[in-house]
């Protein structure tokens, strides 16, 4: 395989100032409803195991990813088949993550995958790489290589935003210090650009599961906590997050604080979508899918324990949420034909 040249730079773009609340938001229990009022879902895909990441063709089927190494195509009528098989390494939380559909893919067939692979049995590291797609993956181009990994926080978002780039996120790799070393992929959110560049848009990371965009451009991540304090930032290009300096209600000179953080409770984020101006993300531990309206500055939990553990949220092309269930990833409790795919209307939550 072709290993690429990688340019490390950080971005020279000024930094907006922007109001950091970085406050433990106040969550509105659910209310009582009435069976008419129930939010509107549906299961999709059944019997899947530990799916990670979901992206959606043109031709809106869905390319879902397993944790164990395999990528399988969803159709419009919920049929599920295995397109795929990655040689991953997969312990605890490593193993196949991300995955993005190129914005030309009716021209040129790629996707890209984020994974974890090791060297000689000892080294383990995250790659992502780019792939053909027709009826199967072919033809691998690995596009950022060694980012390094463990068998926890990985990282391993990836979706493309404004300008056509690719953002990919990466966790701390369990080594704690590499967050804040900017000659280390780990602990960032990264950037690669038309050109193939590969920039630090973001660092002081610690684990970040989920990024998306708002309707104004602005760039929005989860990441989680030590224990409790799970975050959302608000990411702004070159901009310290602090990790493992500070954390919660913490701060320091040149360092931005949480936007909002769970403090003594923990969500575990991790994907997230954007509709009609209210961040939805999937929570591990917390199971339940929250929504925090960012005008309104108030967060809510949906379907509290109901699917179990949450992970991927992606808002489709029909403008319904697209949620998995990780139940069967060994910290969960799996209920008949897990781990499912469930399209949830926003509207109706």
């Amino acid at each position: 395989m072709h290993k690429l040249t990688v340019l490390v730079s950080l971005i020279l773009l000024g930094i907006a100032g922007f109001v950091i609340f970085n406050r433990v938001p106040q969550v509105i229990p659910p209310q009582t409803e009435d069976k008419k009022e129930v939010p509107r879902f549906e299961v999709i895909a059944r019997n899947l195991e530990v799916p990670w990441a979901l992206a959606f063709l043109p031709d809106g089927k869905i390319l879902v990813t397993e944790r164990k190494g395999i990528v399988k195509l969803v159709d419009k009528n919920g049929a599920v088949t295995e397109v795929g098989k990655i040689n991953v390494t997969q312990v605890s939380e490593s193993g196949l993550h991300g995955i993005a559909i190129d914005p030309k893919f009716s021209e040129n067939h790629y996707i890209y995958l984020y994974y974890t692979y090791s060297t000689n049995g000892d080294n383990t590291f995250n790659r992502v790489s780019r792939f053909n797609f027709d009826s199967s993956l072919k033809s691998e181009k690995i596009i950022i290589d060694q980012i390094p990994g463990a068998p926890n926080h990985d990282g391993g978002r990836i979706k493309f935003g404004l300008g056509n780039m690719l953002y990919i996120t990466t966790g701390d790799a369990q080594n704690p210090s590499l967050a804040q070393d900017k000659e280390s992929f780990a602990g960032k959110i990264l950037r690669v650009t038309q050109e193939d560049k590969i920039e630090i848009f973001s660092y002081g990371h610690r684990n970040p599961q989920g990024i998306t965009w708002d309707d104004m451009g602005n760039l929005w991540e989860t990441e989680h906590g030590q224990t409790a304090t799970d975050e959302i930032n608000l990411i702004q290009p070159v901009r310290n997050y602090g990790w493992p300096i500070i954390r919660g209600d913490q701060s320091q000179k040149d360092m931005a604080s949480p936007y909002i953080h769970s403090g003594s409770n923990t969500w575990a984020p991790a994907g997230v979508a954007f509709f009609n101006g209210s961040l939805y993300f999937g929570g591990l531990r917390g199971q339940a899918l929250f929504e925090y309206n960012i005008e309104r500055k108030q967060l809510k939990e949906h379907f509290k324990g109901q699917f179990g553990r949450l992970r991927e949220v992606v808002l489709g092309p029909d403008n319904m949420l697209y949620i998995t269930t990780s139940n069967r990833d060994g910290r969960g409790n799996p209920q008949p034909e897990d781990d499912k795919i469930i399209r949830m209307n926003p509207e109706k939550l």
